[in-house]
C-alpha cells in the first residue's frame, strides 16, 4: 500500500505519511489488515461472491452453484446474491429518500417564512410543478406548498398504486417497457416495504424476481427521491451554473477558523455560509485571534454547495471526497466538523481528540461513540443552529492553534464546477442542437455519466476513476461527473480548461469552442436522476429515440456503498450500458450474472459490464457507443 495504492492525489499521499508518523489508525492500514494472505484485496471467497447468508439462525450459510450446494432453507447462490443486493438497495433508497424528506421539509418551512432561506428559483418551481400537473396559480409560496403536498402524497402511495411523479417525468417508451415488465413503481415507501418484505427468509428467493423488484425500487428512488430532491435544492439555493472553485487540501489555512459541513445534505452548510459572509461573524473570529472565519466544503455536502454558490473568502473552497476525510482532519486546520446524514467515519472521535477539533452530528441519523454534543437540523431553527456551530468553532480556535502543529503548503487548484442541464443548455445557446450535431457528425462519439464513489479495492483512492475518465476523453467521449467521483475529477485537474490537452481532437475542439473542460462537474450522487432527465431530453430532441439506443453509458469506476448499488440498478432499468468496478458481490450466482450481463439486453436494453483494466473498460464503453451510432446511422 504505497504511492498510487494510497491515492491518486499528492495531497492525500503526503497526509498519509503524517498520519503514520502520528501513529494514528487510518483507512489504508485498516483496509490492508482486512486482506487475506498479505493481499489487501483478497477476502472470504464466499462473501466476495455474494454466496453467503446470515439472515436466520440456521446460518451463516454458504452456497456453491457448481455443486448445487444451497442454504439450509434451499436458497441458491443466485438467490442469496440478489437478495443481499436488494437489501443493500433498500438501504440506499431509504438514505436517498431521507435526504429528500429533509429537502421537502425545508422547502415547506421556507414557503411559510420560517427559515433563513428563500425560494431563489421561482420559475423553476413553476416549470417543475407544471411538469407534474400541479396548479401554478397564486403566489410562489402557495405553489410551493401545493408542490410539497403533491410529492409527499406520491411518496406515500401504495406500491400497487402507480406513481404520478414517475408517470409525469419518465420517457413514454421507458414507461411502456416498465409496465410490460411489471416494474412500474408505486410510492417510494411502498416500494421499500415490498422489497424488504420480499427478502424475509422463505419468502422470495428467486434471483430474477428479486432483480425486478430491485429495478422497481430503483425507479421509484430515482424519480421521486433524486430528481425531486435536486430540483427542490435548485429552487431553494439556485440552479448550478459554471464558476470557478478552489479544490484540494490546500484550501485549509490554519490561521483561519475553519468549519467543515460534511456529508450529503447542504442545509446547515448554506446557513453557515450566509452568516460567515456577515462582517460581525468575521470580527468574532478575528477577536479570537484568527485571520477570519471560513466555511470549507467537504464530500457530497460540499459538492451540493460548490455546484450552486460562488467562492469568496468566507466560502473558500472544497477539500475532496470521503477517503480524504482522515487526511483533512489530521491537517491540524479544522475547528469544527459538522456531520450530516452520510460519509462521516466512526474513527472521527479519535481524530477529534488528537487534532483538537469539535465533532458535531447535525442529523439524528449520525452518532459517534463518546460524542454527546449534537445539533439535529431543524429547518425552522437553521439560523440559530448555524450560529451555534460557528460559535463552537470560534471558541475552539485558540486551543487548536496553540497546541496542534498544522500541515501547510498542500496543493490547491481552481476548477470549473456548476454544469447542470440548464447551464449546459445555456452554454449551447439554449438548445441541445450543437451537442447533438457534434455527436451526429462524429466530433463527439458519445456521452458518459460518471456516477462514482471512491474505494480502496483494487486501486488507491480515485486512481481507477481518473484513469477511466482519461481513457474516455482521449476517445472523444464527453464525461459528466457526479458523486464522490466528481471530487476525483476536480482534484485531479480534469475539470479545468487545460484538461482539454488530455482529450481527443474532436472533444478538444468542442472544449475550445465552448470554453468547457472535457469532464463536466455535474453534481453529486443524487444527480443520477438529473442525468436521467437530461437523457430523456436528448431522446426527445432526437424524435423519441429509445434511451437504450443512445450513444451513452453509465460508468461507476469506483462504486463503494449501498446508494451506489441502487444507482447501478436504476441505470439497468433505464436501459443503459453500465460499467461497474470493483466486481460486485454477485459472481457466485452464474444465472444472476448472466441475467445482468447478457439477458437484460433483450429485456430492458441494458447491459452490466465488469472490467478491472481502465483501457479495456474504456474500449468496451466505446464499442457500445459505436454500436449505437451505427444503429442510429450516424
Amino acid at each position: 500500500m504505497k504511492e498510487d495504492r494510497i491515492s491518486y492525489h499528492e495531497s492525500v499521499r503526503k497526509m498519509y505519511e503524517k498520519i503514520k508518523r502520528d501513529n494514528m489508525t487510518n483507512i489504508w492500514d485498516r483496509f490492508e489488515a482486512q486482506g487475506m494472505g498479505g493481499d489487501p484485496d483478497r477476502r472470504c471467497p464466499f462473501c466476495q461472491a455474494g454466496a453467503r447468508c446470515d439472515l436466520c439462525s440456521n446460518g451463516p450459510c454458504r452456497a456453491d452453484a457448481e455443486k448445487d450446494k444451497r442454504g439450509v432453507c434451499g436458497i441458491t447462490a443466485d438467490g442469496m446474491a440478489m437478495r443481499m443486493m436488494l437489501l443493500r438497495n433498500v438501504m440506499g433508497a431509504s438514505t436517498y429518500h431521507y435526504h429528500t424528506d429533509q429537502t421537502i421539509k425545508t422547502l415547506r418551512a421556507t414557503a411559510m417564512g420560517k427559515t433563513p432561506f428563500q425560494i431563489k428559483e421561482p420559475e423553476k418551481l413553476k416549470t417543475f410543478s407544471r411538469r407534474l400537473g400541479i396548479d401554478t396559480s397564486g403566489s410562489v409560496e402557495e405553489i410551493a406548498i401545493r408542490f410539497c403536498d403533491f410529492v409527499e402524497e406520491d411518496f406515500n402511495r401504495k406500491y400497487y398504486e402507480p406513481s404520478k411523479i414517475v408517470e409525469a417525468l419518465a420517457p413514454p417508451e421507458r414507461k411502456e417497457v416498465w409496465k410490460r415488465l411489471g416494474i412500474f413503481p408505486g410510492g417510494i415507501y411502498g416500494e421499500m416495504l415490498l422489497a424488504t418484505s420480499s427478502c424475509l427468509t422463505n419468502v422470495d428467493g428467486y434471483y430474477a424476481s428479486l432483480a425486478f423488484k430491485a429495478m422497481r425500487l430503483a425507479l421509484a428512488m430515482a424519480y421521486q427521491s433524486q430528481i425531486v430532491n435536486e430540483y427542490c435544492q435548485d429552487i431553494l439555493y439556485g440552479t448550478p451554473r459554471p464558476h470557478t472553485m478552489r479544490v484540494d487540501l490546500g484550501v485549509l489555512d490554519p490561521d483561519y477558523v475553519n468549519v467543515l459541513p460534511n456529508g450529503h445534505e447542504p442545509f446547515l452548510g448554506f446557513a453557515m455560509v450566509q452568516l460567515a459572509r456577515k462582517p460581525e461573524w468575521q470580527e468574532k473570529a478575528k477577536a479570537a485571534g484568527a485571520k477570519g472565519l471560513r466555511v470549507i466544503a467537504s464530500i457530497e455536502t460540499g459538492q451540493e454547495m460548490i455546484q450552486r454558490w460562488n467562492m469568496d473568502n468566507a466560502f473558500y473552497g472544497f477539500t475532496g471526497n470521503w477517503i480524504s476525510q482522515e487526511a483533512v482532519l489530521a491537517s491540524g486546520c479544522v475547528d469544527l466538523f459538522a456531520c450530516d446524514m452520510n460519509c462521516s467515519m466512526q474513527i472521527d472521535p479519535f481524530y477529534a481528540k488528537r487534532y483538537k477539533f469539535k465533532l458535531v452530528p447535525v442529523s439524528e441519523l449520525v452518532a459517534f461513540e463518546g460524542v454527546k454534543e449534537r445539533v439535529n437540523y431543524d429547518p425552522e431553527k437553521a439560523e440559530q443552529q448555524a450560529a451555534q456551530l460557528l460559535q463552537m468553532a470560534i471558541d475552539n480556535f485558540k486551543e487548536r492553534r496553540a497546541t496542534i502543529e498544522p500541515v501547510t503548503n498542500l496543493p490547491m487548484k481552481e476548477v470549473l464546477v456548476g454544469f447542470s442541464t440548464e447551464s449546459i443548455l445555456e452554454a449551447l445557446g439554449g438548445t441541445l442542437d450543437p451537442l447533438l450535431e457534434a455527436i451526429k457528425n462524429g466530433t463527439l462519439r458519445g456521452v458518459v455519466g460518471l456516477v462514482s464513489c471512491t474505494t480502496l479495492r483494487d486501486y488507491g483512492q480515485d486512481v481507477h476513476s481518473v484513469n477511466v475518465a482519461k481513457e474516455l476523453i482521449k476517445r472523444d467521449v464527453l464525461v459528466l461527473s457526479m458523486g464522490c467521483g466528481n471530487a476525483a475529477m476536480q482534484v485531479a485537474g480534469l475539470c479545468t480548461l487545460e484538461a482539454k490537452d488530455f482529450a481527443g481532437p474532436g472533444l478538444r475542439s468542442i472544449c475550445e469552442k465552448l470554453k468547457i473542460p472535457p469532464v463536466l462537474s455535474y453534481g453529486t450522487c443524487t444527480d443520477t436522476g438529473r442525468l436521467a432527465d437530461l437523457l430523456a431530453a436528448v431522446s426527445n430532441a432526437l424524435g423519441g429515440v429509445p434511451l437504450p439506443d443512445l450513444p451513452v453509458a453509465a460508468v461507476a469506476p469506483e462504486y463503494m456503498e449501498q446508494k451506489a448499488t441502487i444507482d447501478a440498478i436504476f441505470a439497468l432499468a433505464l436501459g443503459l450500458f453500465t460499467y461497474v468496478n470493483p466486481v460486485p458481490t454477485v459472481t457466485g450466482g452464474p444465472n444472476l450474472v448472466k441475467l445482468l450481463t447478457q439477458d437484460l439486453k433483450q429485456i430492458t436494453g441494458a447491459q452490466l459490464n465488469l472490467e478491472k483494466d481502465p483501457v479495456r473498460a474504456a474500449e468496451a464503453i466505446l464499442a457500445h457507443i459505436e454500436e449505437k451510432r451505427k444503429k442510429l446511422g450516424i
